[in-house]
């Protein structure tokens, strides 16, 4: 149920609390609950709804370590709880655990009167007994985030990561849950990014931190600048993670070529691959989802284009064929994105995991199939486990449809990755979300 619904005034913490409890109930992605929330609650200044925002995703990315400590002095699990009483639960139980500017004392009253609004006094005298309980354990000395945060990591996952980037990456990349991740903006190109970075500092809040991208010549990082459609209205910025700005610019789209976005989603790789290839050139998408395309938006005055709706483990549908390069950004398990997606702990499993594997060959070796000889393919996800990276190109065998593995064809990715023909971008040593990219090109029909 909504802040709106309860008739209370909003403040950060009812605001948290009715993402969470959407996340619960609904199965809604934080990002779209939370925002859905603020939206409701426009009274609240860029402070609060900063809080509200470290409340909701600082709960989500320790929950199950906030919960366990909970059940410790619950009869019945709180997950058993609405979804309402275990969104105030948990947020609480963060907010006595690691929030030194709340205290708290004041954290159980928020939520004893939180819940008793929500269910009623037996339900409330519940959880007033639990948090105090909760508070005295962690008194004088609070418990260590990054401990909470490894213990949090469900322990496939953890095996998973290990496999894939080593105990010490798998340590440090979940230790970044400790603080949040910046903003990414893209700018359309890369002679304009200082112009247009100066102007965003010139009209952003005190506090906010802005700075050039490192590993995209188009990203700017931003920390507490607020909204930035509101500082720089018709600025021809959007909002775009750096590491996937990386991977659209990875297939080394040239002027006046024809490319495929073979899963484009909402389209941001899409927009950005629009300004390379100019208007000579095309830029074709493709998603299962046909709502999503409906949304895509080339450049004003970029190339023409065209969008399939199409189940690529079933067909290729109207899609053409012989496109110079093809951008297969596969569905996934979303591992390199938990810091900024930390709900995605609550959706994913091992035996998904073996699910999307078979999902993300089908894809790439019907996708593929749309290169032309000489042509390009770049397969990415943003995910750094290897049961979506080398063992997926080894199922689809490749090679046996005319590709060999190539250096990436874009100085961007090169940059990074040398002559290398695949390689991560890691949180932990490129301030990005994990990705895996691998490039190939076609040698014969």
């Amino acid at each position: 149920m909504s802040v709106a619904t309860k008739s209370r005034v909003p403040t950060a913490r009812l605001v948290a609390e009715a993402a969470l409890a959407r996340v619960f109930d609904d199965d809604a992605f934080a990002s779209a609950a939370l925002e859905a929330e603020l939206v409701r609650a426009p009274q609240l200044d860029a402070r609060e709804r900063a809080l509200a925002t470290e409340l909701c995703y600082g709960t989500l990315r320790v929950l199950p370590w906030l919960e366990a400590k909970l059940d410790k002095h619950a009869k019945k699990s709180v997950t058993k709880q609405r979804p309402r009483v275990r969104a105030s639960l948990a947020i609480a139980s963060y907010q006595i655990c690691f929030l030194d500017r709340i205290p708290p004392y004041a954290a159980v009253n928020e939520a004893v009167v939180a819940i008793r609004a929500a269910s009623d006094a037996r339900v409330a005298g519940f959880a007033n007994a639990i948090l105090r309980k909760v508070a005295a354990s962690v008194s004088p000395e609070r418990p260590s985030l990054t401990l909470a945060l490894r213990a949090s990591v469900p322990p496939w996952l953890g095996r998973a990561l290990e496999r894939s980037i080593g105990k010490e990456g798998r340590d440090q990349m979940i230790d970044l849950g400790a603080s949040s991740p910046p903003l990414g903006l893209v700018v359309p190109h890369a002679e304009e990014r200082n112009a247009i970075l100066e102007r965003l500092r010139a009209v952003a809040p005190p506090e906010a931190v802005l700075e050039p991208g490192q590993v995209s010549p188009l990203a700017i990082v931003a920390r507490g600048a607020g909204r930035i459609d509101e500082l720089l209205p018709g600025e021809s910025v959007s909002i775009q993670e750096e590491g996937s700005q990386l991977v659209a610019l990875a297939l080394g789209a040239k002027a006046g070529e024809r490319v495929l976005d073979a899963c484009a989603g909402r389209g941001h790789k899409t927009r950005l691959l629009g300004f390379r290839v100019g208007a000579g050139g095309t830029v074709d998408a493709a998603d299962l989802h046909p709502f999503k395309l409906d949304r895509i938006a080339t450049p004003s005055g970029g190339p023409s284009s065209t969008t399939y709706a199409v189940d690529w483990t079933a067909g290729s549908g109207d899609v053409p064929a012989g496109y110079d390069a093809v951008l297969v950004d596969a569905p996934c398990s979303g591992s390199g994105t938990l810091r900024r997606r930390p709900d995605l702990l609550l959706r994913r499993s091992e035996t998904g995991l073996a699910e999307l594997q078979a999902l993300q060959r089908a894809i790439l070796e019907r996708a593929s199939s749309h290169v032309r000889v000489g042509g390009r393919l770049v397969y990415a996800v943003c995910s750094v486990l290897r049961e979506e990276a080398e063992d997926v190109l080894a199922a689809a065998a490749l090679d046996a449809h005319g590709f060999r593995p190539a250096p990436f064809a874009s100085d961007e990715a090169r940059a990074i990755f040398g002559d290398a023909t695949m390689g991560r971008l890691l949180p932990h040593v490129h301030g990005t979300d994990g990705y895996f990219l691998a490039s190939f090109v076609r040698t014969a029909p």
